[in-house]
């Protein structure tokens, strides 16, 4: 069985032992406070979601996103049958189309895959046309909560451990893998929690 974080509690426990194994995590927690869940539904539409959401603004993302729901483009067959024309008004580019019929057209079973090892999941996501790690990473932590994934490519994860480690650079991804290795079973949490710190140095430190 593949331990998931579905409440507050769950993220509580993870917390409770990074912090009894890393001291710099109570000091993390001490400035963010408690951590949101951030859990989504799985399924085909998260995935679109995070297609179209690639290399946008939020604000931009959410306006189309809201466009292809009222148009009812949010599911693998509708998508699949669309004429292309009809997904450009709605916002999507042509890459972003390719990548929308490229999922449509995988067969993921996304029942079958709440039953997939982590490392199944990401190798069953990444064969799709327009879906990298980091997004089948996003995908497997915050859609399926899974406990122990991590992001070692996300920038702000990475400026997040650079800061509360001290470290004289921020790690490459190589390098926070390897670092991560020492939170697990807890890796996820970890994550919400250098996420949410993240947004207190970019306070203090005016990071970018």
């Amino acid at each position: 069985m593949h331990r998931t974080i579905e409440t507050a509690a769950d993220v509580a426990e993870g917390i409770a032992w990074l912090a009894n194994r890393e001291p710099r995590f109570a000091s993390a927690y001490a400035a963010t406070g408690p951590l949101p869940l951030r859990n989504k539904a799985d399924g085909f539409g998260s995935l679109l979601n995070a297609i179209v959401s690639q290399q946008l603004s939020v604000a931009s993302a959410a306006a189309i996103w809201k466009r292809l729901q009222l148009a009812d483009l949010v599911d693998a067959q509708s998508i699949a049958t669309a004429d292309d024309g009809v997904l450009r008004a709605a916002g999507l580019s042509r890459q972003k189309i390719r990548y929308a019929r490229a999922l449509a057209d995988s067969g993921i079973d996304f029942v079958g895959l709440r039953e997939c090892d982590d490392e199944q999941v990401v190798a069953q996501l990444t064969g799709v046309a327009g879906i990298g790690v980091w997004t089948a990473q996003i995908y497997a932590l915050f859609s399926l909560s899974r406990a122990d994934i991590f992001a070692p490519g996300d920038l702000a994860l990475q400026q997040s451990t650079r800061s509360l480690f001290a470290l004289p650079e921020r790690p490459s991804e190589a390098a926070l893998r390897a670092m991560a290795e020492a939170w697990s079973p807890w890796r996820s949490v970890a994550a919400r929690l250098l996420w949410s710190y993240y947004r207190v140095i970019k306070d203090r430190e005016g990071i970018a």
